[in-house]
Order: structure tokens, then sequence, then C-alpha cells
């Protein structure tokens, strides 16, 4: 009961302000896709046999689940830490995986949800089919749960809200960006191909885009295992913080 109560907080608070939280991330993935596909060669430039703006469209989508799910658990834990209510949520009886796994559950539900927003505003205007569900779903559970991970690794280790957009401006937004979310890796320099294989956002994309597409970059095995070698480091990391109580408690 104490598990499944925290979780609906955490998806009534992005319901509440569904315009903010949903709708807007979908107007701006279809802006993103629009501005993009009209100033390369106003949608002539092809990947191969995919015109561009089939190829952008799943790293758009990508992109705005995990800059979701991770403002969605760090933005909560933070403002419960600064309005001093934190311990409303440490003080009933809930174990550390409990309180892991609810505020981790809001925050993979708002990514899903805003993914699949954006995926289906894109699916009306452009001829975006699936290759492989499963892939398209292991890809998102699992971006979705490393960004809320990471959100409440942000939000415990934050102590004001300029500190989480350090986080988001510095780390998490280029991170998006160089992970191949606007291009194909195949077209960079030998050098700057390594650098992005060592960014787990870009195992993140290339999957879900091989979900969609049937194309990817790297090895999907190779990505299959990072990705959920990362989520199980960081959800020890997150286990540890909550058992400390490590800027959680006096």
């Amino acid at each position: 009961m104490g598990l499944w109560t925290l979780y609906l907080r955490e998806v009534k608070r992005f319901l509440n302000v569904f315009t903010q939280t949903i709708l807007a991330p979908m107007v701006t993935s279809l802006l993103f896709l629009a501005i993009f596909t009209l100033a390369l060669g106003r949608g002539n430039v092809n990947f191969g046999d995919v015109p561009y703006a089939v190829f952008l469209a799943p790293g758009l989508i990508m992109m705005q689940i995990i800059q979701n799910a991770f403002a969605n658990t760090s933005s909560s834990i933070l403002i419960s830490k600064v309005q001093g209510n934190i311990v409303d949520v440490l003080m009933p009886p809930l174990s550390h995986f409990e309180l892991a796994l609810g505020f981790a559950g809001g925050g993979v539900t708002r990514g899903l949800t805003v993914g699949l927003s954006a995926g289906i505003a894109m699916a009306i205007i452009l001829p975006l089919g699936i290759h492989d569900p499963l892939a398209i779903l292991w890809y998102a559970l699992n971006a979705s749960l490393m960004l809320a991970l990471l959100g409440m690794i942000g939000g415990i280790w934050a102590e004001k809200f300029d500190h989480i957009a350090a986080v988001t401006n510095f780390v998490i937004v280029p991170l998006s960006f160089l992970s191949g979310t606007f291009y194909s890796i195949e077209r960079l320099p030998e050098s700057w191909v390594l650098v992005a294989h060592l960014n787990p956002f870009f195992y993140l994309i290339d999957g879900f885009r091989y979900g969609f597409l049937g194309h990817h970059d790297g090895n999907l095995l190779i990505g299959s295992v990072a990705v959920a070698v990362v989520n199980v480091a960081l959800w020890l990391v997150v286990q540890r913080m909550f058992a400390t109580g490590y800027k959680l408690k006096p």
C-alpha cells in the first residue's frame, strides 16, 4: 500500500500539469522535427533509403523520454527537500527498495507517457513504421529507468534548483545531443566514433531507432548489455543513498 501510494503521488504530480509535462514536450519534438528537416535540404537528405525526417523521429522521441524521466524524479525529490516535507516520505515504514521503486516508477511512467504522445504525433505526419516492437519497449523502459535513477541521484545530491539545472545543462543535454539524435555516427571522424560509443545515451537512441527503422550504427547486443549494466549500477547507488540518508537526513 505504501509503495502504491508513493507511485500514485509521483504520477499525479505530472498529470496535474499535463500541458507542461506531456503536451509541451510533444510540441517541442514536432518543432525540432520541422526545423531540422527544413534546414537540411528541405527534407531531401536521406540516410540510406530513409528520409531524414523519418531517421530523426525516433531520436527526438527518445530525447523527450530521457529529459522528462530525469525531470520527474529530480524535481520531486529536490522540491520535497526544499519545502522540508521529505520527512513525509522517509518516515513511513517503506524499505529503501520501495522508496527507490516508487520514485523510479513515477519517472518511468512520465518518460513512457511523453514518448508515446510524441510518437503518436509524429506517426500522424510521417510514415513511421515499427521494425522490432520488443527493441522499442526494451530501450524505452531502460532509458526511462536510467534517467529516473539519475534524476533521483541528482535530486538527492542537489541543495538548490541551480544544481539540478547545472546537471541538466552540462550532462543530460550534451549527452543527448552527442549521442546520434540528429545524425548517424557513421558520418563522424573515427576518433569521434569512439567517443560516441562511450556515451550510454548512444546505445539507447541507436537501439530505439533500430526498433522503428531496422537501422543501427552500433552492436545491439553490446548496447543492450551496456544499458542494463548502467541501470544496475545506478540502482545500487540510489539504494545506498537512501540507506545512508545522504543529504536526506540531518
